[in-house]
């Protein structure tokens, strides 16, 4: 479903808006794995996330969008770095989040804040590296 495109960030963004939840489960389960996507989702077992991903079962709005801002981020990494970097970055402290993780960042935090902030912060990432 990715796109060759010049502006990672904007084929991300397309991505994760377009795609349908499932979609978005399936990319993120191949992106993370399904260990951090059930982490980011606030569920403890990754069962969870294979329903999601299989259109069997859905979490609530704010945790769909949560994942929503996880694709657009881990996407637009992978396309410019790999996904292994995507998923290191989203596991690793990074001190434009004040040394938190973003998987954990977005987890806890209230989405209109943490959102911007976890895309700014891969922005960030991509430029200087």
């Amino acid at each position: 479903m990715a796109v060759a495109d010049s502006r990672p960030g904007l084929t991300a963004h397309t991505l994760a808006v377009r795609a349908t939840f499932p979609e978005v489960v399936q990319s993120l389960r191949d992106l993370l794995g399904p260990g951090l996507v059930a982490y980011v989702g606030s569920v403890r077992e990754t069962r969870a996330v294979h329903q999601w991903a299989d259109g069997a079962r859905a979490p609530s709005a704010g945790v769909q969008q949560r994942l929503r801002v996880a694709l657009q981020v881990s996407s637009m990494l992978a396309q410019a770095e790999s996904p292994r970097i995507a998923q290191a970055w989203m596991q690793g402290l990074n001190p434009q989040l004040g040394d938190r993780s973003p998987a954990r960042v977005l987890r806890e935090g209230d989405l209109q804040e943490v959102g911007p902030a976890v895309i700014g912060a891969a922005r960030a990432f991509l430029v200087g590296g």
